[in-house]
């Protein structure tokens, strides 16, 4: 369904609404690119199964979101000699302002306090969610995201090499092919998925929304994101962050990084697991987060 957050037309997916007021919604935030069914359906379905009810939605200028196309397409390779020499990043939008959708989300749908989590780029976005609104944030948990701090590792040479080609044509096997490529040298090694599962699932991300500029306007919104690693401290929330040890694209330190920061927090790091969510992944994820979660309702209501 469509709604209308912090002013602009955001595609929302609401999972679990039964009618229980009492019960715990989880605001689930995807990544770079990625769109709300970028969540895998056992996964949401898994946290639905736990007693929560599950919110997802496309981030603006991806999926069915609203885009930014007026903003123009923006220099990346420019933007990111800037960001090398230290120079701030020109982006059409910032991190905070996709912050302010998630919460413009629970707004529409009048949910008051949501168990917030983030994976990537959402974890990033997730971060900013919990710091501007404390109120709102029962949980943060942050999954295989980044403190964004100067210093720490980037993405593995091939991958970084990878994200800056482009697709050899515009057919959907063109597309396919060129996504295909880069999930797999950054997919876990442990848990493998046959190429023709994962070709699917890219197919049908394609087919429900093809937006390769607005990808460039979102990763200009990260490189803009400095000093997201001095709010990290303020935030107060009980906060999990779960990291693969075997991520090519935001290594393993960058999710150490921001549980170090973070008043309290809590790191797990998952053997084999690399920047994907396979099903494996997905109960070893369940498995830490649900009763994190749980916990820290019988704590408010014990408070």
């Amino acid at each position: 369904m469509k709604l209308t957050a912090n002013g602009l037309n955001i595609e929302v997916d609401d999972t679990g609404n039964q009618g229980d007021v009492d019960r715990p919604v989880v605001l689930l935030i995807m990544g770079l690119g990625m769109q709300l069914i970028g969540w895998p359906e056992p996964f949401v379905q898994g946290l639905v199964d736990a007693g929560f009810r599950v919110v997802r939605h496309d981030n603006r200028d991806i999926g069915l979101s609203q885009g930014f196309e007026s903003a123009g397409n923006g220099n990346l390779i420019w933007q990111t000699i800037r960001q090398r020499l230290g120079l701030p990043v020109q982006s059409a939008y910032k991190l905070q302002d996709m912050a302010a959708d998630s919460i413009g989300v629970l707004d529409a749908l009048g949910i008051a306090r949501a168990h917030i989590v983030g994976a990537s780029m959402g974890g990033m976005i997730a971060q900013h969610v919990a710091s501007i609104a404390p109120s709102r944030t029962r949980s943060l948990i942050s999954i295989m995201s980044s403190s964004g701090a100067r210093g720490l590792p980037g993405p593995r040479r091939d991958v970084g090499a990878a994200l800056l080609r482009r697709p050899l044509g515009k057919t959907e096997a063109d597309l396919v092919g060129y996504s295909l490529r880069l999930v797999k040298l950054i997919a876990s090694p442990a848990y493998p998925q046959p190429d023709a599962v994962l070709a699917d699932r890219i197919a049908t991300g394609i087919r429900r929304a093809y937006r390769p500029q607005g990808v460039v306007r979102q990763m200009l919104a990260i490189g803009a994101d400095a000093g997201r690693e001095k709010l990290l401290p303020s935030i107060k929330s009980p906060t999990l962050v779960l990291h693969g040890d075997a991520d090519a694209l935001v290594p393993m330190p960058c999710g150490v990084d921001t549980a170090r920061r973070i008043p309290g927090a809590k790191f797990v790091a998952v053997p084999g697991m690399g920047h994907d969510l396979p099903p494996e992944v997905q109960q070893i994820l369940l498995n830490h987060m649900v009763p994190f979660m749980k916990s820290t309702e019988t704590s408010r209501a014990a408070a």
